[in-house]
């Protein structure tokens, strides 16, 4: 480690597809930070739904060391929750650019959307 601050990468629907879909590659933990309702529209398989205003709280419960793709609807609140848990040592963030709303359009036409 260099001792300088980490830049959160973003990702693409289309790269994060190619991700989860390489066997060869280990699989990200998927953060999805929407609220509940939102939720209960759409998801991504396997997420894990923590929501925005819980991450103080709950941020002990991911690894720090684990490839996390964080998700909101559009990429701007899963954009803030990555810059907060960097600042918490998760050097491994990425920021799902258009959240599930770019899934929808991009991998999974049949995904509600809202």
């Amino acid at each position: 480690m260099t001792g300088q601050p980490t830049e959160m990468e973003q990702i693409s629907a289309q790269e994060l597809k190619e991700w989860l879909d390489d066997p060869a590659r280990p699989r990200p933990v998927l953060v999805d930070v929407r609220e509940p309702w939102e939720v209960a529209v759409c998801r991504l398989p396997q997420s894990v739904h923590v929501p925005m205003n819980a991450i103080p709280a709950r941020a002990h419960e991911l690894d720090p060391g684990a490839d996390t793709v964080l998700v909101c609807h559009h990429g701007a609140r899963s954009y803030q929750v990555g810059l907060f848990l960097e600042r918490r040592g998760f050097a491994r963030i990425y920021n799902l650019f258009g959240g599930v709303d770019a899934w929808a359009r991009s991998v999974d036409p049949t995904m509600a959307t809202y």
